[in-house]
């Protein structure tokens, strides 16, 4: 009897090894279902529609903070600032300017597409040609984040600012309610994710840039011109983080200049979650944080859902430092 309870444990940690995913998965299974049958199917139901929304803006986020760091190895501490910086170009062309969201949404991903461009030929680029060490730029990077901060201050002031949305319509379905316009981010969100997704893994772009995630020096040796791919990766990291950004803003209903900076160690936890470097670890993990901090609720009080998701993601460093997904340097 001993003998078989022993292999069943050794059987057990080797698949716990082997398959972290799908451990955790079970793992977060089972503790779904204990919360389902606490505290009822509307309930859980309800909340579970919650951390979706939230999951779906720091899916976004955390997405385009993992390509940076996947093909560059550089730990964007400015990338919450982004995501503020296209709520407020949003917020201009919305309700300055008083036209569409959907123009307003394409103006904010442009534009912060345009600055991460911007930043990669003015800054990065040259500190990378000076071979700068990993210390030097995650510095430079907190420095650009207060930068991006206090330039929105000086010029929108620190006031509380809101979008031209509905934000009190709501939809009903199987005895759940949802926002309208938080339906709208859900939906958005997935679509955009799966289109990124797609790219990554079957487009040539894509192709190239996992090359390049994989071995940034051997890449450039067989031919691939990196450093059109890393203007692509800033490109496609600062569209997100705009999307993201105004997601945000347009789900919760309102926006300061700080949105960025409380959302930061949010976007980390998801991109450490599923596995730095890894695009579909941090879409998946963005989910799974959002999910996990709206799930908490139904146990403590609301205000620890945050550190419920940062107990959740020491957690998952203490027992395997590489993340659910476990593929530190693969996009």
């Amino acid at each position: 009897m001993r003998v078989m309870l022993g292999t069943q444990r050794m059987k057990l940690r080797r698949t716990a090894r082997r398959h972290p995913a799908l451990v955790a998965g079970a793992l977060f299974a089972a503790i779904a279902l204990a919360l389902l049958i606490a505290n009822g199917p509307n309930v859980f139901g309800q909340t579970t529609v919650f951390g979706v929304v939230s999951g779906s803006y720091f899916a976004l986020g955390a997405v385009g903070l993992t390509l940076v760091y996947g093909v560059l190895r550089l730990v964007n501490f400015a990338h919450g600032d982004f995501l503020t910086f296209g709520a407020y170009m949003a917020f201009v062309i919305n309700v300055t300017l008083g036209l569409p969201l959907i123009v307003a949404v394409l103006f904010a991903i442009a534009t912060t597409a345009a600055v991460g461009v911007g930043l990669e030929l003015l800054m990065w680029r040259p500190m990378r040609a000076k071979r700068a060490g990993m210390l030097p730029l995650l510095l430079v990077s907190i420095g650009l984040a207060f930068v991006i901060r206090n330039g929105i201050e000086m010029v929108a002031g620190t006031s509380q600012r809101n979008l031209r949305v509905n934000v009190t319509s709501t939809i009903a379905f199987i005895g759940l309610r949802i926002g309208r316009t938080e339906l709208i981010v859900v939906v958005t969100a997935v679509v955009v994710l799966t289109l990124v997704g797609l790219m990554l893994r079957y487009t040539s772009l894509g192709k190239q840039m996992r090359a390049l995630a994989d071995n940034f020096e051997l890449a450039e040796a067989t031919g691939i011109d990196t450093n059109r791919i890393v203007l692509a990766t800033w490109l496609l990291a600062g569209g997100l983080a705009g999307l993201a950004g105004v997601l945000y803003a347009a789900a919760v209903g309102t926006f300061t200049p700080d949105l960025g900076f409380l959302l930061l160690l949010s976007l980390f936890a998801a991109v450490i979650l599923g596995g730095i470097g890894d695009a579909y670890g941090a879409l998946a993990g963005g989910f799974l944080l959002g999910l996990i901090q709206e799930w908490s609720t139904l146990v403590i009080d609301a205000r620890w859902k945050v550190a419920v998701g940062f107990a959740a993601l020491i957690v998952t460093l203490v027992l395997r430092p590489q993340g659910i997904f476990g593929r530190e340097r693969t996009l």
